[in-house]
């Protein structure tokens, strides 16, 4: 990182390793104590901190412990945007405390403002059987936006990897729907993302995929390498991702609506609407 020249990514996006004492494939120690684990933490992050553009966008994705910690140091020197809470779906008893139910992706932008912003829409959520709305949108339905609801700082649709068909490694692995998200949220076709802790490649995937130059370093490179000469499955997941946002509600629950005799008409639909110019991406053209 200190090689790379300051203030040259649009966006940086870093799922550094949690200090749980995992096994990694390039031996590195992921059990340190904690005040070494925090010094060498905000070491990388000093330097990420350098390597982004002003209004560039900075996303730390790590457990809320950390970045409770790191996140206060990273205050110091950026702004705060959001604090993100992903959903996780693991239910394995723990005695003695609250069950934890999320990541956390921290949000902070070089500068004051952010060079670039804008989110997906997600579609409204209905009920798989009859497709009705399952909120009623305090009473704004004719007002909703024909592109979707606006993103929340809760993101409770983001899968784990575990299948076999999308998952390169033993550790833990990302989704793509994740990385779509950020990279939609904050560049455009042609910025420059960087990623300091490539693990499988989802990151550089995404951005290949999604018409973004980037730059990575990791320690293990096979598995992101493999990724990157095999991406016929991550292509097809993106443009299936693609057909789900954006829109006000989703094919197949328009179908159960005129089925169960749900209107739709005070939402001045537009099904599959287009993304604005700016947010098109190489996978869509």
């Amino acid at each position: 990182m200190p090689r790379l020249l300051a203030e040259s990514v649009d966006l940086l996006f870093a799922d550094p390793p949690f200090n749980l004492g995992k096994a990694y494939s390039s031996k590195m120690n992921d059990a340190l104590e904690e005040q070494e684990y925090l010094n060498w933490s905000k070491r990388w992050l000093a330097q990420a901190i350098r390597l982004l553009k002003p209004g560039g966008a900075f996303f730390l994705y790590n457990l809320p412990k950390w970045n409770l910690r790191l996140g206060d140091y990273l205050a110091g020197q950026l702004t705060f945007r959001h604090w993100i809470a992903i959903s996780m779906t693991y239910r394995l008893p723990i005695q003695g405390r609250l069950y934890p139910a999320h990541y956390s992706l921290l949000y902070f932008v070089k500068g004051s403002k952010a060079s670039i912003f804008h989110p997906d829409r997600l579609p409204i959520e209905t009920c798989r059987h009859c497709g009705g709305e399952k909120h009623d949108y305090g009473g704004y339905k004719n007002k909703m936006n024909p592109r979707g609801v606006n993103l929340s700082d809760v993101w409770d649709d983001i899968p784990p990897v575990r299948h076999s068909k999308y998952k390169r490694r033993t550790a833990n692995e990302l989704s793509l729907k994740l990385l779509d998200r950020v990279l939609a949220m904050a560049s455009d076709p042609g910025s420059m993302v960087f990623d300091p802790f490539g693990g499988s490649g989802t990151t550089y995937v995404a951005s290949e995929l999604l018409g973004r130059r980037w730059l990575g370093t990791e320690l293990h490179c096979a598995d992101a390498i493999s990724r990157l000469r095999h991406t016929a499955g991550d292509l097809e997941y993106l443009r299936k991702i693609s057909l789900e946002k954006n829109i006000l509600f989703k094919a197949e629950a328009l179908q159960l609506r005129r089925q169960n005799g749900h209107r739709s008409d005070r939402y001045q639909i537009q099904p599959n609407a287009p993304a604005e110019p700016r947010q098109r991406t190489l996978l869509l053209q």
